[in-house]
């Protein structure tokens, strides 16, 4: 077999390939005993018909035709291991020359992923510096105060509704959820809403119905009502008084109460009995929160400087299946947290959803380039995941999962996110230990 192999843009590639005679006609053997298995034919059992007349039933062109595709396959994946290329995707092949009693010829172009060289990354991570972590007295404190809202009393009450009340209404408005009736809830004056529309609500009692201009700001992700009036139409459900238990060592006790019931289930929580064990537990907390963000940001820093100082052609197919993925993310977010359709989105921002995916195009290649580099430094480090290694974190993840939710889980798809992660995880630990203090 001769084989030329052309290196396009973009981690394409082209190889040329020529099979002689006496290979070709291995595979119009092969061709022909395969189709001699599901040839039928009276007189003859199946399987049994004699290599003639299955031939000639079949046809001198559905034989080379079964040939050729068998000869494709064949050649192909023999030289891609040898050459130990990784392709990405199916390859596009054309047919130069097939007949019977002559070489066999066609060409492949497909995308494989790119050898990549690597800068001196070590010292690369060396010259990434760790940023000091401290936890002051206003970030305690506000982390107590949302516990004590979590642990908060609420009661219905029969007057106008008054700032830090808890309500509930319905409400209409012509720009969102297509004009349908919208059900919400929140704490009055602390934000959950347009301030326009929350200084409407005061004084607003239940079973209460109003009409209203509201202003919406200019950041409104609705870019076609942003900065402009709009009429409301608000029926108050409830109102309910909110009170707030006094932060001292009682509120810290029972804290520690809730907690004994989660340690006697298993899970690792501390139980405090004062208000200084309290503060002391929420600030080790933080800094752990603190400390995790900041291992993640020097990664990011060591990851970016590398791929700064890497150069070599991202696979275009990579890009544009990465491209979608984002895209797809995005759909998800906007039907999650707005409260609008897709459609209406795309309306208020006036593009469509090719101009959308096209944003994500300098997104997309740069995270396929983060990935090929971080891939790179693996080969370089012989980074590996053990099976055993990967059976223990499936079993984490699935523990996580109510047991009647499991068998929708796709297993295989599970494996080869998991694989990555511990994968990624160990290349960034490596990494790590080439940096300077402290993470």
């Amino acid at each position: 077999m001769k084989t030329d192999l052309k290196k396009l843009e973009k981690s394409l590639v082209e190889i040329n390939f020529e099979l002689d005679e006496k290979e070709f006609q291995t595979y119009l053997d092969k061709a022909l005993e395969h189709l001699k298995s599901h040839v039928k034919m009276d007189g003859f059992r199946k399987g049994n018909v004699p290599k003639e007349m299955v031939e000639k039933q079949v046809g001198p062109e559905n034989l080379l035709m079964e040939a050729g595709d068998l000869a494709v396959k064949g050649a192909y994946t023999k030289f891609i291991v040898e050459n130990n290329l990784e392709p990405i995707g199916e390859p596009e092949v054309q047919i130069l020359k097939i007949a019977k009693d002559n070489p066999f010829l066609f060409k492949v172009k497909v995308t494989v992923l790119p050898d990549v060289e690597l800068p001196d990354y070590k010292e690369i991570a060396a010259m990434v510096k760790g940023q000091e972590i401290s936890v002051d007295e206003k970030e305690i404190e506000e982390t107590l105060a949302y516990l004590q809202k979590s642990r908060a009393k609420f009661s219905q009450i029969d007057r106008g509704a008054e700032n830090k009340d808890f309500i509930e209404i319905e409400y209409k408005n012509e720009n969102i959820n297509n004009g349908k009736e919208v059900r919400d809830k929140f704490i009055l004056g602390e934000g959950g809403f347009l301030k326009d529309f929350e200084n409407n609500i005061i004084g607003m009692k239940s079973g209460e119905e109003k009409e209203f201009v509201a202003h919406f700001p200019e950041n409104t992700p609705n870019k076609a009502i942003a900065g402009k009036e709009s009429t409301f139409k608000v029926k108050i459900i409830s109102v309910q008084k909110m009170e707030l238990p006094e932060i001292n060592d009682e509120f810290a006790k029972s804290l520690g109460q809730d907690a004994r019931a989660y340690r006697e289930a298993g899970a690792p929580v501390s139980v405090f009995d004062t208000l200084v064990a309290l503060k002391e537990n929420l600030k080790e907390g933080i800094t752990m929160e603190k400390n995790e963000t900041e291992k993640q940001r020097k990664r990011g820093e060591i990851l970016e400087k590398i791929s700064q100082k890497t150069s070599f052609d991202i696979p275009e197919k990579m890009v544009e299946y990465e491209q979608v993925r984002l895209f797809e993310d995005m759909k998800n977010h906007i039907a999650q947290n707005f409260k609008m359709t897709f459609e209406e989105y795309l309306s208020s921002i006036k593009k469509t959803e090719e101009e959308i995916k096209k944003s994500f195009a300098l997104e997309a290649e740069k995270r396929i380039k983060n990935f090929l580099v971080l891939r790179q430094i693996g080969k370089a480090e012989q980074i590996e995941v053990s099976n055993e290694e990967l059976e223990a974190e499936i079993n984490k993840a699935l523990r996580k999962h109510q047991k009647d939710k499991i068998d929708k889980i796709d297993i295989n798809q599970l494996k080869e996110y998991t694989k990555g992660a511990i994968y990624n995880e160990k290349v960034f630990q490596v990494l790590e230990t080439f940096s300077n203090p402290k993470f």
